[in-house]
């Protein structure tokens, strides 16, 4: 007997194991032990249907169970949250008119601006508002416009980008605001030249507001919440993204157009825009990497109306006639607007485009007052001095009048150039829309004065307030008047100079003594400046019919 079998028996002997186990029985007892272990096992691998088996299955499959359902939890909330967030959806109007003054263009892509934080910067920072403002903390303080209801003005277009983002699209730029009196309501009409809107003092303003110490997340943060509650995800996005970013981007921005707000550099004003020179230092700055040379950098001039574009096919196009091609325009217009050759919606522009392509001009403002006697003389003056140049049927309209002819200021012509040119095909080159109709010109194109009246004030930089003033000799023209607040000068056919502001907000002071800024040329018998002043008359009655 093993030892371990003796010390098994004499512990049973003693009452210390089980029942007691005689030697016999215990050699048996190992026999029949090892003959088991020589059989296959019932336990194991080898037999799936074990309890222990099946238990190890059942708890494989539940876990696999649980990694599926965590996985569908995930995709479920990353669906709702592409649904609530997503990366890239612009608000659409299927109306033409709704999409001209809401829609996007793409420049809520690359340089959107989080709507919310837009919507309250009035409020927190009414310091950098114009001096003088006394309106409504919001952007009326440029010169914007408001329809009755809607919380963003026309020419702000919505993207959402995991939050809203606002963009800047074309009736921004061309939405014009006329009155008869101060007292009496505005009326707006799209397509004419946006001549309230102060676009570079609502980029200062966001450049000082960028550059604020209060310009934090936590600050905005509570700002917007006074409005609505924000949900976590929107704070996270606002505060570690969407603000950061914000402030980065204007910060970088102001460095770049720095030379714009150096003391003695002409402000643009209400109603006008340096419509090249920002573009050499943000798009092109690689081809202008010693700055702008002095003789281009003071290119300001009126926003332009765009109505009766199917009337204009084949003109020269742009104040200065660089380009004949309208699609072209349109769509240089669009950079202008904050859009990138990569996040341009062409799409989108050719809807602009579309309902522009008939629109027509809108009637004068006071169309019952005109004197049909007085204009139906003035119609002969109109063929003999104005017909050629000017009129749809006329043979010089669309064509660029030499600068030594017309002697208009030179600053909006010597702005653009062929070195300009040249960077502007290079920067769409490949693209299906590349630039190839732009060129350098010598003069200033003949407008066609489809809507005479609502181009006002006149000549391609604004420096002349009626057409009365228009008719006369170059140095009898107002040196400065005050412009940007749409009061109508029924009897001389333009604006008044004499309205300093208008709702609580200043108007601008135009000083034609300033770079860019000249009301001379167009001047001397050819142009009906000798008229005699019952002639002149005549001719503004007219004038206001067309």
């Amino acid at each position: 007997m093993s030892e371990s079998t003796a010390t098994l028996v004499e512990r049973s002997q003693a009452g210390d194991g089980p029942a007691r186990i005689t030697g016999a029985e215990s050699e048996h007892r190992l026999s029949r032990d090892q003959d088991r272990l020589s059989q296959p096992s019932s336990i194991g691998p080898n037999n799936p249907n074990t309890p222990v088996e099946q238990a190890e299955r059942r708890a494989r499959w539940l876990g696999r169970l649980l990694w599926l359902m965590a996985i569908l939890a995930v995709a479920g909330l990353f669906l709702g949250f592409q649904h609530a967030y997503p990366k890239d959806r612009p608000v659409v109007y299927s109306d033409l008119e709704e999409h001209f003054k809401y829609g996007s263009i793409g420049s809520d892509r690359e340089n959107g601006l989080p709507l919310q934080i837009i919507r309250v910067l009035p409020r927190m920072f009414p310091q950098y508002l114009p001096d003088g403002y006394k309106g409504p903390l919001d952007y009326r303080a440029f010169g914007m416009v408001y329809e009755d209801g809607k919380e963003l003005p026309i020419g702000f277009s919505v993207r959402r980008q995991y939050i809203d983002l606002i963009g800047l699209n074309c009736s921004v730029c061309h939405i014009g605001t006329f009155r008869r009196s101060e007292s009496e309501p505005p009326v707006h009409y799209l397509a004419a030249g946006s001549n309230t809107f102060d676009i570079l003092g609502f980029f200062e303003f966001l450049f000082k507001c960028a550059a604020d110490s209060r310009f934090t997340g936590e600050r905005i943060i509570a700002e917007i919440e006074k409005d609505r509650d924000l949900s976590l995800v929107e704070k996270f996005f606002l505060e570690q993204l969407a603000i950061p970013r914000m402030q980065a981007g204007l910060l970088q921005r102001r460095v770049k157009l720095e030379y714009i707000f150096q003391p003695g550099y002409p402000r643009w004003g209400a109603g006008a825009v340096d419509t090249f020179n920002p573009y050499k230092r943000l798009q092109f700055a690689a081809d202008y990497p010693h700055g702008i040379p002095v003789r281009e950098r003071f290119g300001v001039a009126d926003f332009p109306v765009v109505w009766n574009q199917d009337k204009k096919r084949g003109m020269q196009l742009h104040w200065d006639g660089n380009n004949d091609s309208v699609h072209e325009r349109n769509i240089s217009a669009a950079f202008g607007a904050g859009v990138t050759r990569e996040g341009i919606d062409i799409e989108s522009v050719q809807r602009a485009m579309e309902w522009l392509f008939e629109l027509p001009p809108p009637p004068f403002i006071a169309a019952d007052d005109i004197d049909r006697s007085a204009a139906e003389r003035g119609q002969a003056i109109y063929r003999k001095y104005c017909y050629d140049c000017h009129d749809f049927k006329g043979s010089g309209v669309g064509k660029v009048l030499d600068i030594g002819e017309i002697r208009t200021d030179p600053g909006r012509l010597d702005s653009f150039t062929e070195k300009f040119v040249e960077a502007q095909k290079k920067y769409t080159q490949g693209y299906d829309w590349s630039f190839t109709h732009f060129r350098k010109t010598n003069g200033y194109a003949n407008m066609p004065l489809d809507g005479l009246w609502a181009r006002a004030p006149y000549l391609h930089n604004g420096s002349v307030p009626t057409m009365w003033d228009l008719l006369t000799r170059e140095n009898q023209r107002p040196e400065r008047f005050y412009r940007g607040h749409g009061v109508y000068d029924i009897k001389k056919l333009g604006i008044r100079g004499d309205v300093r502001e208008i709702d609580g907000r200043p108007a601008w002071l135009h000083d034609t003594r300033k770079q860019s800024k000249g009301n001379q040329g167009h001047s001397g018998p050819e142009y009906g400046t000798e008229l005699t002043d019952n002639e002149k008359w005549d001719l503004i009655e007219y004038l206001k019919t067309l």
